[in-house]
């Protein structure tokens, strides 16, 4: 087997290596493109009027999810158009006002808050999905599927070595 013949075969089996790399990431990254494959932004979560007296009946406000999601970086800020005061995790955000959060850090945060009925909310903090990141998930896949494909190509396909002519 000559090295032309073996870098031939590498090339080959690289390529189709990463081109598969690229279709398995891009179709695992579509289903994540609405939570994490977007920029930090700014948030806002509103607390309608007539929440503090559906919590006190013990239902839920239809307008508040359980559970949020974010990227690293996003800002929530939360606007209180109720007339009673109300809190989540750290903020006291009072009648006619409103509270911002720093989301700067990857964790999925509990918080306790006034205007859900369990008195809790989920907040999962999720690190953004980049181009980087997507670029650095197709050559940690494509290339060692290739390595293998290539590996694999020498038992179903050997080299022969051509006879020596004397």
């Amino acid at each position: 087997m000559s090295f032309q013949q073996f870098f031939l075969r590498l090339a080959i089996f690289l390529a189709i290596g990463l081109v598969l790399g690229i279709l398995i990431n891009e179709v695992s990254f579509s289903f994540m493109k609405s939570e994490a494959g977007r920029a930090a932004q700014r948030i806002e979560l509103v607390i309608p009027a007539g929440t503090a007296a559906k919590i006190a009946r013990g239902e839920a406000e239809e307008a508040i999810p359980l559970n949020m999601v974010f990227v690293n970086g996003d800002i929530l800020v939360v606007k209180n158009e109720d007339t009673e005061t109300h809190t989540l995790g750290p903020l006291l955000i009072p009648a006619g006002t409103s509270a911002s959060l720093n989301l700067d850090q990857t964790e999925n945060l509990a918080l306790s808050c006034s205007f859900q009925p369990g008195q809790y909310i989920g907040l999962d903090v999720r690190e953004a999905v980049t181009l980087d990141t997507r670029l650095l998930g197709i050559f940690l896949s494509g290339v060692p599927l290739g390595i293998l494909f290539m590996l694999y190509s020498f038992i179903i396909w050997p080299i022969k070595n051509k006879p020596q002519v004397e």
